[in-house]
């Protein structure tokens, strides 16, 4: 099911998914974040003792290493080596970082993202086991890297792309490699300290040139998930409200009070209270707005999270 949204008078209207093509012009650019989720879960023993030990990749470094949540963290101190799937993937805790994270030296043979496949589950919110794990990728996912996927995505399918690139649509890659800090809640009564964990994007010279030559011809730039518009406005925000192709890592908190820069539109699932996702939100469409689209989500029954429902908050439509 799919929510629309007048982003200047909150007014709703309830459609099926499907019908997203409607509301769309030619002209118009969605931007869409093609990573792909790699299985970030994995459970191994520590070789010494055998003792088991879960591991939880974060974020990607330089040379093998991964910044990485460990459970039971005491076992794992620096030195420690441990085995998955029977010496398939090894990894050695090389140092304790901030909140007790751990960076893990892996050793293997052959491609990563392959041994990865092999061995690991599904990211941890996600409980029942899917029997076909690419329903949690987007059909355009591309570039692995994600421990969590741009869930505003998945309501694609490579039929309704086509049908919206036929309509004269553009439809422009940026990749943010999305971690499950994302997720994590806001707990101070500040949200000024609030630390958002930084995560690796990459925005292609191609895409600029295709929202630049949309804002030009009077378009609306229409990001597909909080991942998208995080991405657009980290690196607007960044180059004095301009949009150049980039490479890099933002930890970008948007919040009511913050200033678009590109984004005209947004297409989102419905996320849970004190997340920065329905902060980001109520910047684009203000609270009262949201609180009052999220009363109507739950009154309506929409689904909330993952494999939920979408709302799309748009301007009004030109014709």
């Amino acid at each position: 099911r799919l929510m629309i949204l007048d982003k200047e008078t909150g007014k709703t209207e309830h459609h099926v998914f499907r019908e997203i093509i409607d509301e769309l012009n030619p002209g118009d650019c969605l931007v869409i974040n093609d990573t792909k989720v790699i299985p970030a879960r994995l459970i191994g023993a520590k070789e010494d003792t055998g003792a088991k030990i879960e591991v939880l990749l974060l974020k990607r470094g330089a040379d093998d290493v991964w910044e990485t949540l460990v459970k039971p963290g005491k076992k794992a101190r620096p030195g420690a080596r441990i085995s998955f799937g029977d010496g398939l993937l090894v990894g050695e805790v090389m140092d304790v970082v901030e909140e007790g994270n751990r960076l893990i030296h892996f050793e293997y043979e052959g491609i990563f993202e392959e041994i990865l496949d092999q061995l690991g589950p599904l990211p941890p919110y996600i409980t029942h086991q899917l029997q076909d794990k690419d329903r949690y990728n987007t059909v355009y996912a591309v570039h692995s890297g994600s421990a969590a996927a741009p869930t505003a995505g998945l309501h694609f399918t490579p039929e309704l792309l086509e049908e919206i690139r036929a309509k004269g649509v553009e439809i422009a890659p940026v990749t943010l490699h999305v971690g499950l800090g994302t997720f994590r809640p806001v707990k101070e009564d500040d949200v000024l300290q609030h630390q958002m964990h930084s995560e690796h994007y990459h925005l292609p010279q191609e895409t600029v040139d295709m929202i630049r030559e949309t804002k030009a011809n009077g378009g609306r730039v229409i990001a597909v998930g909080t991942t998208s518009c995080r991405t657009l406005e980290a690196v607007a925000t960044a180059h004095n409200g301009e949009l150049v192709a980039d490479d890099g890592y933002t930890d970008i908190f948007i919040y009511p009070g913050y200033s678009f820069k590109v984004l005209d539109g947004l297409i989102t699932n419905f996320h849970l209270p004190e997340s920065t996702l329905i902060m980001l939100i109520s910047a684009f469409l203000g609270y009262e707005k949201t609180m009052y689209a999220y009363e109507i989500a739950v009154k309506e029954r929409y689904r909330f999270f993952s494999f939920g429902d979408a709302m799309c908050i748009l301007p009004e439509k030109s014709e």
